[in-house]
């Protein structure tokens, strides 16, 4: 048998309570007897004290006031402080009267004994707290940064609270734009005025760093604040998120740097989480480009609503090893198998779905860098993005599947590059998947008929994404700029990766409410101009437009000024998600996808411009055109 390691503290704790239970009952009488006790009484005390003593400290240790820390002292501890007292006054006496250990004893002395055990013991507990902050609090002033925080709401209490016993950080003051709360203190913190005073007192009490603590507020004060710290040569940091703190995943301490995310003011999802645990809890889910910024992040989100397995699909090599080294150890308990295929290769799709019998897809393996697939890529780019598609969701109906989630892209709207119109293809392949007759219905284990449903997701850029603008502005910041954006004027709809996740898991559970075949376009709120981000990033950086020049290149073959997420010819209709609508897009039917199919498999390679030409065919909104002349006109 191991035994159990003695904590002195404890031992400690439970000494100094068993010798107050004699103070207090020694002071009582004292104090009773105008500190004249006579001899008979002292012979009485004598004699009853000891089981006062035992009887007491067996209550402490019954209540687990020994299970605590001191330093941490707080109400409820003394509300068992003053439970353990009141019983053990109660008990005491109680035996005292029933083993005739004393004749004389007046019952105010047990009332007044216990008042002076519960001051004695509660108030060295609170007195051995303030000197261990005391002790604390001195030693931040040496060795803690010091810190002026924005904000002074609920938020700010609880930072306040947990920086305290922090010996990284000493909060110097507090700024808030409510006048009724300047002057004030919090947790002995004063609010000195105002978020526009932030340069007098960083300059006057020497603060090089600032924590923005206020998570409800709108960007633009985000915008603002961090502007005024640039401004000043402050470092800006933030707490999490406020769905974050609500949710339990994060607590107000763990302070961060602000990040783009912080920047875009779009509001947190509220997800459906009753409908997603029908969609994917216990299911067989395959995702394909796993690897991806998209698809690793459905990886992270399905895995909380503990399917029974999840297959991740990448033909990345590098892209699946990082993706499995991080969900080895963090996801443990959960099936997980890491595949390497081509979504194109049927006889690979054919073997993965034989085996795992997966019963939703979550399709996010494209190409779609749009440079990149204008021009020596375009063929490439059709036979990944198209046949990739259709060899996919054959394949799904063959095996009897129940949903096939298509991640598709806002480039896809009246598409003038090969990347955006190579998309509207895929959508429009499974569009003519969905319609009767199309090869989607399949005999399932039953023997009875079963039909695929087929959903699509279309969204703008997400922030950090493997290929955005994001990563590229960073590194030519850290090689001290200049920082190239081709247009001015040129905006987009960004969210985040976590953001556009979970909208692509809630449209997957609203699939098949008009009949399967949707495409759901998200909420991506009003676009933004390249240049504000650019902007942000070098304030992220700590950094001036003076310090990180911004020029301009042009726009590139294939791009546009501004992204479009609905053609000029499709309506939306309403979901019940707020973030979410349905596009009314033009349809295609099964002798369609019969002739694109026939005509994939007569082509071997086709040049560049070989493909616009016959994108211009299968995609008639496709249009090859050159933007400056368009915008010109």
């Amino acid at each position: 048998m191991i035994a159990r390691k003695i904590d002195i503290r404890s031992v400690i704790a439970v000494v100094h309570d068993f010798l107050a239970v004699a103070i207090a009952w020694w002071l009582a009488y004292l104090l009773l007897f105008d500190f004249e006790i006579p001899a008979s009484s002292v012979s009485s005390l004598n004699n009853i004290l000891p089981w006062v003593m035992f009887v007491q400290a067996g209550i402490c240790l019954w209540l687990g006031l020994y299970r605590g820390v001191w330093r941490y002292a707080s109400l409820p501890d003394l509300k068992r402080i003053l439970l353990a007292v009141s019983l053990g006054g109660i008990i005491a006496f109680a035996i005292i009267r029933l083993l005739e250990l004393s004749d004389d004893i007046p019952p105010s002395i047990i009332l007044l004994a216990s008042i002076l055990l519960l001051l004695i013991m509660g108030g060295s507990r609170l007195l051995y707290r303030a000197w261990k902050e005391r002790r604390l609090y001195s030693l931040k002033n040496y060795e803690g940064k010091l810190v002026l925080v924005l904000g002074a709401g609920r938020t700010t209490i609880s930072l306040v609270k947990d920086l305290e016993r922090s010996r990284d950080w000493h909060v110097a003051g507090l700024l808030d734009d409510d006048p009724r709360k300047v002057g004030t203190r919090l947790h002995g913190v004063r609010v000195l005025g105002p978020i526009k005073d932030l340069p007098f007192w960083a300059h006057k009490l020497n603060v090089a760093h600032v924590i923005i603590a206020m998570p409800l507020v709108s960007h633009r004060i985000h915008r603002q604040a961090l502007a005024l710290c640039t401004e000043i040569g402050v470092k800006a940091m933030t707490v999490p998120s406020y769905i974050d703190l609500i949710s339990g995943k994060t607590t107000v301490s763990q302070i961060r740097s602000i990040e783009l995310d912080d920047l875009l003011g779009r509001a947190p999802v509220v997800l459906d989480n009753i409908g997603l645990h029908d969609l994917l809890s216990e299911r067989t889910i395959l995702i394909t480009g796993a690897g991806g910024s998209i698809g690793s992040e459905l990886c992270r989100q399905i895995i909380t609503f503990k399917p029974d397995r999840l297959v991740l699909l990448e033909l990345n090599e590098f892209a699946l090893y990082s993706i499995e080294e991080e969900f080895r150890s963090t996801f443990p308990d959960i099936n997980l198998s890491f595949v390497i295929g081509d979504v194109k290769d049927a006889a690979r799709l054919k073997q993965l779905f034989s085996q795992f019998r997966p019963t939703i897809v979550f399709h996010a393996a494209a190409y779609k860098h749009v440079p990149l697939m204008e021009n020596e890529n375009a063929w490439q780019a059709l036979l990944n993005n198209v046949m990739g598609t259709y060899v996919l969701a054959k394949t799904a109906t063959d095996f009897a599947v129940d949903e096939f989630v298509l991640i598709s892209t806002d480039k896809a709207v009246n598409p003038v590059n090969i990347m955006g119109a190579s998309k509207r293809l895929a959508e429009m392949v499974c569009q003519a998947m969905q319609t009767p007759n199309a090869n989607t219905e399949t005999s399932n284990n039953t023997g009875k008929k079963k039909k695929t449903c087929f959903v699509m997701v279309r969204f703008g850029n997400v922030l950090g994404s493997a290929g955005s603008v994001i990563p590229k502005f960073r590194e030519q910041i850290g090689k001290g700029g200049p920082i190239t954006i081709t247009h001015p004027e040129m905006t987009r709809y960004f969210m985040s990766i976590p953001e556009a996740a979970q909208l692509v898991l809630q449209a997957g559970s609203m699939g098949g409410v008009e009949g399967g075949g949707e495409i759901f376009v998200l909420d991506m709120g009003d676009p933004v101009r390249i240049i504000d981000l650019a902007s942000d990033l070098i304030r992220l950086s700590g950094l001036t437009e003076d310090d990180i020049k911004i020029t301009y290149t042009g726009l590139r073959s294939g791009e546009k000024l501004h992204e479009e997420l609905l053609a000029a010819n499709e309506n939306t209709l309403p979901t019940p998600h707020a973030k979410l609508r349905i596009a009314q897009a033009r349809q295609v039917d099964r002798e369609w996808l019969a002739a694109l199919v026939d005509w994939f498999e007569e082509q071997t390679v086709l040049s560049d411009e070989e493909v616009r030409q016959q994108l211009k065919k299968w995609v008639p909104e496709y249009s090859k055109m050159n933007i400056k002349e368009k915008e010109m006109h």
